[in-house]
């Protein structure tokens, strides 16, 4: 490898960041992360964003690139992303349409060794296109776009769902203001979901150790869950009785019809039951021994 360029440094930027620095195999891996120009005006204010930033410089000896992955050309980002062997993109939460599909073609131009797109969620081949949450096309259009050819190798990495995510009241599963838990579709469904810091861990590895893993899509778990049984850890925990709701199909469908909103989409989604879960035995992490959080002892970690 002549270097690993990560794109973006948010909640899952920094996790992989800090894991591949970590890493014992990291060897003299030149590590970069790219930034929008504007982010380096906090490098030396003392700022939450700051510190983070001098962090990854002083103490993790990682360099700046910069670039606007919206505003910039395929060109402009091909001619970057060339001058590294690999490419993990984790920037996608809130980029305007289009911006994955932008982000591979460069990457395909570059001919980069690897490249990992942001696809760090849902089994979106299962889900199929056209589903309620329109942004998962765009994941199903990166797909084509890699498969279709042999010169870059590729790793989709499939996390399930940000584990902090399914405790966001926004999100309407938990609402522990009001000690209520949802069930979306039926209380037997499942979702998996997984930490960042836990989805850096295992990506670092796959970049730094491969072990075979080429041109395909791997399955990554902290915990597989229905919705009947994270009621359940949540009684047990807070020792007291969640009021249980279901939000099956029809009511999910209305809520679509009256709002349909990213939240509502991604709720109605999950309802399916498709795509969203898997076994922990399958993934990647359970066949390499990597331990992982799992919704309990996150429950207990974060006192949420």
């Amino acid at each position: 490898m002549s270097g690993i360029l990560v794109l973006g440094a948010g909640e899952l930027g920094l996790a992989v960041l800090d894991a591949l620095a970590h890493h014992p195999k990291r060897g003299d891996n030149k590590l970069a992360v790219l930034l929008r120009p504007s982010s380096l005006k906090d490098v030396d204010t003392d700022t939450e964003k700051g510190l983070v930033l001098r962090h990854l410089k002083d103490d993790l000896s990682i360099h700046f690139e910069t670039a606007d992955v919206v505003q910039d050309s395929v060109d402009s980002l091909a001619s970057l992303f060339a001058r590294y062997a690999v490419v993990i993109s984790c920037n996608g939460m809130g980029l305007p349409a289009g911006t994955q599909t932008k982000l591979t073609h460069a990457a395909l131009q570059a001919k980069v060794a690897r490249f990992f797109p942001w696809q760090f969620g849902m089994d979106y081949d299962l889900i199929g296109s056209g589903s309620s949450q329109d942004l998962f096309d765009e994941q199903l259009a990166v797909r084509r776009l890699l498969r279709v050819q042999s010169a870059v190798d590729w790793t989709i990495v499939s996390t399930g769902l940000f584990m902090s995510f399914l405790f966001l009241q926004a999100f309407g599963v938990v609402d522990l203001p009001q000690k209520v838990v949802r069930g979306l579709g039926r209380w037997e469904n499942r979702i998996t979901v997984t930490t960042p810091g836990d989805i850096g861990t295992v990506t670092a590895d796959i970049v730094l150790d491969p072990q075979g893993v080429h041109h395909q899509v791997v399955y990554v778990g902290g915990d597989t869950i229905s919705y009947g049984a994270l009621a359940d850890l949540l009684d047990a925990h807070y020792k007291t009785s969640f009021r249980r709701e279901l939000w099956d199909l029809e009511v999910l469908q209305k809520q679509m019809d009256e709002d349909p909103s990213t939240m509502v989409k991604y709720r109605d989604t999950f309802a399916q039951g498709r795509g969203v879960a898997w076994d922990k035995a399958t993934t990647i992490n359970a066949q390499r021994k990597i331990p992982m959080i799992d919704v309990a002892e996150y429950i207990r970690a974060e006192d949420i």
